[in-house]
């Protein structure tokens, strides 16, 4: 068995991150959690989604697939990330087809998994990381999205992004406590499996140690 790298980092500006991002990738035991989280967000999309209206114009949907992802990301690193986004939207769509099939959201797939990674990876992280995480990955999706819509509609891109603004805006706050109780409930699990380095995942209180 592989022994698994317990080395974290403080950012991703270095060339040994990236060195070990690039370990992780060719690991088969990491290629195989990302296999069977490509299998969770296919179980995902058929879970319904849940609707939340704010007024009698704006509503938003919860929907479960980013969870899958952003775990993903969180153990295998940018580079499986960013694979496995092409392959989970590819996979999905064939399975579950809705539309034509666009490139566009399987990069913006593969953009989002690698934000989660950027801010998730081998590092120890509370609810600030997974915020900006989230915030950027919404960010990309309101500006993405909003772009390959207006290519496959009549519609303007602005109108497309105000919308999708404001649904953003509304499902961040939902979707940031989603994540978290999400980490925080699966990081025991992931260090004892040794799916994770002892020193990342959600940053719980230290105990204090004795001698």
């Amino acid at each position: 068995m592989q022994t698994l790298d317990q080395t974290s980092y403080k950012s991703p500006f270095s060339a040994a991150y990236w060195r070990a991002a690039l370990a992780d990738f060719k690991r088969p035991r990491n290629l195989a959690f990302a296999a069977m989280m490509i299998a969770a967000c296919v179980a995902l999309s058929y879970v319904p989604s849940i609707r939340i209206d704010l007024t009698d114009v704006y509503s938003a949907s919860v929907t479960w697939g980013f969870l899958a992802r952003s775990v993903c990301s969180m153990v295998c690193g940018p580079v499986t990330a960013v694979v496995f986004g092409l392959a989970e939207d590819t996979i999905s769509f064939l399975i579950k087809p809705n539309g034509v099939y666009f490139p566009g959201y399987a990069l913006t797939t593969m953009l989002g998994n690698l934000i989660y990674a950027l801010f998730l990876y081998r590092v120890r992280f509370g609810i600030g990381r997974v915020f900006l995480a989230k915030l950027l990955t919404n960010v990309m999706n309101v500006f993405l999205g909003s772009l390959w819509s207006a290519i496959l509609s009549t519609k303007g891109y602005w109108v497309y992004v105000s919308t999708r603004a404001v649904k953003n805006a509304i499902m961040l706050p939902v979707q940031t406590a989603m994540l978290c109780i999400l980490f925080a409930a699966l990081t025991p699990i992931l260090h004892r499996m040794r799916w994770l380095p002892a020193e990342s995942g959600w940053n719980f209180s230290k105990r204090k140690e004795t001698t």
